[in-house]
This record gives structure tokens, C-alpha cells and sequence, in this order.
């Protein structure tokens, strides 16, 4: 198998060489926000969210690089974890850890001047990139015009962020294996028509996990493209997404979503700036109806030093996927970053 080459080329280039001193950092933010939702209960508005994480690194004799993360939950409790090896032959970057997925990360990359259209919880989302937070094994390079290539491999796509020493057993065993990859490219970049494609990016990805190893049913797919392009104070991005949830069981039909985000954003100035963004949501499953979700949103940020506040007015009609329900919110949110 191709990871154990790696693995084993990876284990030598390291059993040769010795590490420099390292150093620690410790990164964080919390944020507040107040939430209103339109013809609903709301309750208590207030919320909060906080992040943390640690972040270690050093370098060996070689030149490559060694880094090591661990976040925490809102509880401070045991979060996602990644080691990376970087610079490996000097062209290549290795990880293991359960830090997201390459598809994941580019779930919405419309550009926004606060959240994603339905990022405050107006409408249904269908997130793409579920091994997100599976345990596996990556690498990231980078070629000549095609760009920053990202991509993952998991061996069970069984959930589990099994610690040193052991593995996950039987837990979830008819669950196979997972892949993602992304690729960024700089358009231009491009022979030829390059010069004319300044300020223009291409994100595209591809995930796809196994869902079942006993039963005859098929896999889950996600399949992403965005085009963002950003000239002066304006930036502009489309993506299109599409996600299978496959066959869950052998009666079961596929049930698959065919979505289109867009934004676009004015920057006021360095601090300031505003946006409009849209989301559309078609689902295709035959045992139920089928209305296109649809969400708009503005949204208004404001950033000074390490502190940002952001609002955003949302409205989503026929929530859910159901015939004229609404659903309607209202965020204003502050956080900070240190």
C-alpha cells in the first residue's frame, strides 16, 4: 500500500536525524452573540462559543519541520489533534490527526463580511466533508499551475479518535474506509489567458466514505467547485456543492442535495465592510417533497485589533424543504481573538 511506503520512508528520514529546542504557543477566541428567531420561541438569546488551542513546534537536523496542535471542546475537554511533518523531501507536508477534512474546510468559501448565509441558523444546511472529524492520514504539496493540492485518507470511517497504543476495534464495523481531496488554484497561474485571471480562485473537492462493508449499498459523495474573484474594494464567490448520502441500508434510496452559495462583499475600508449572500438548497429524495430551500442574507462586520463584530439578517423560505415555511433570524455577535 502507498500510505505505508510513506510511513515507512517517513519513520527512517526520522530515525536519523535529531530535533532542535521547540517552542509552545497557545491560541484562542471566544465569542458572544444574541440570536432572534422570527415566528418562533426564542428564549434566552445569549450564547457563547470558545475556542482554544495549543500549538507546538520544532525543527530537525534535516530541515523538516515538526508541528504538533490539540484543541478543546467548549468544555475544555479532549478536542481534534494533528502532527504534521513538513517540508518532508522538501516538497511535501505529511499529517496524522482528526483536524478536519480537505473538503470540510471548503464546505462555503463565498466570501462574507460575517457568516455564511445560513451560518446564524436560518434553514436546513447539509454540510459536505463528513470525515471531518475521522482520524487519518494526509499530505499537502503544491504544483505548477494547478496550485495547493490537500489530500486525506481515512482507514475507518468509524468516528473514533482512538488515543496511542490501541485502535478502535470493532467499533462500527460496517463502515469502510474514506477519501478527500481539495485542490486551490490561482488562476493566474494559468498559461496564456493568466494575465487576464488576476485576483481569480478555483477551489474544487471530492469526498467519499464507504458506508456499509456487509450490505449492498453505496457510498456517500461529495462533490464541490467555487470561483471567487476579488478586484478593489469588491469580492465576489459561487459555489456549486453537491452531496449523496448514498444507501444507508439496502431499502433505503439515495437521498442527494444540489446546492449554490454565493456572496458578495464591499469593503468600506480595512475595518469595515458588508455583504450579500445567498443560498439554495434542492433535495432530491423520492419519499419525500422536495421544495427549494432558499436563504438571503446581509451581513455587516466590523473589525479593530483582535476583536470583531459582526450582524446578520437572514430569511429562508420554504424551510426545511417544507411548502411556505419560513425561517427567519437575527444575529449580532462579538468576538475576540487572541
Amino acid at each position: 500500500m502507498k500510505i505505508t511506503k510513506i510511513l515507512v520512508a517517513l519513520s527512517f528520514l526520522f530515525a536519523v536525524s535529531t530535533a532542535n529546542a521547540g517552542e509552545l504557543t497557545v491560541t484562542g477566541s471566544m465569542e458572544v452573540t444574541y440570536n432572534s428567531q422570527g415566528g418562533s420561541t426564542t428564549g434566552n438569546p445569549l450564547g457563547t462559543d470558545r475556542e482554544l488551542t495549543f500549538t507546538g513546534s520544532t525543527e530537525l537536523d534535516n530541515g523538516v519541520t515538526v508541528t504538533v496542535m490539540q484543541d478543546t471542546d467548549d468544555n475544555l475537554g479532549y478536542g481534534d489533534n494533528k502532527i504534521t511533518f513538513g517540508g518532508v523531501a522538501g516538497i511535501v507536508d505529511i499529517y496524522v490527526g482528526a483536524d478536519g477534512s480537505p473538503v470540510d474546510a471548503i464546505d462555503d468559501v463565498t466570501p462574507t463580511a460575517y457568516e455564511e448565509a445560513n451560518g446564524s441558523g436560518s434553514g436546513t444546511l447539509n454540510d459536505i466533508g463528513g470525515l471531518s472529524g475521522e482520524m487519518g492520514i494526509g499530505v499537502k504539496f503544491g504544483l505548477p499551475i494547478v496550485g495547493a493540492v490537500d489530500i486525506k485518507y481515512v482507514p475507518k470511517a468509524d468516528s473514533n479518535e482512538t488515543s496511542d497504543n490501541v485502535n478502535s476495534g470493532d467499533s462500527s464495523a460496517s463502515v469502510g474506509s474514506g477519501e478527500s481531496i481539495s485542490i486551490k488554484t490561482n488562476l493566474a497561474d494559468l498559461p496564456v489567458i493568466g494575465s487576464f485571471l488576476d485576483g481569480a480562485t478555483l477551489t474544487t473537492g471530492y469526498e467519499t466514505a464507504e458506508t456499509s462493508t456487509v450490505n449492498n449499498t453505496t457510498d456517500r459523495h461529495d462533490l464541490t467547485a467555487a470561483l471567487n474573484y476579488s478586484v478593489g474594494n469588491f469580492a465576489f464567490g459561487y459555489q456549486k456543492k453537491m452531496h449523496n448520502e448514498g444507501e444507508t441500508s439496502v431499502a433505503a434510496d439515495e437521498v442527494r442535495y444540489h446546492d449554490e452559495a454565493m456572496g458578495l462583499v464591499y469593503s468600506v475600508n480595512d475595518q469595515f465592510s458588508i455583504s450579500y449572500n445567498t443560498y439554495e438548497s434542492r433535495r432530491h429524495n423520492n419519499a419525500d417533497a422536495n421544495y427549494v430551500q432558499e436563504t438571503d442574507a446581509i451581513n455587516i462586520g466590523y473589525t479593530v485589533a483582535g476583536m470583531t463584530i459582526g450582524f446578520q439578517e437572514a430569511s429562508t423560505d420554504n424551510a426545511n424543504f417544507v411548502q411556505n415555511a419560513e425561517d427567519d433570524s437575527r444575529t449580532l455577535g462579538i468576538s475576540v481573538a487572541f
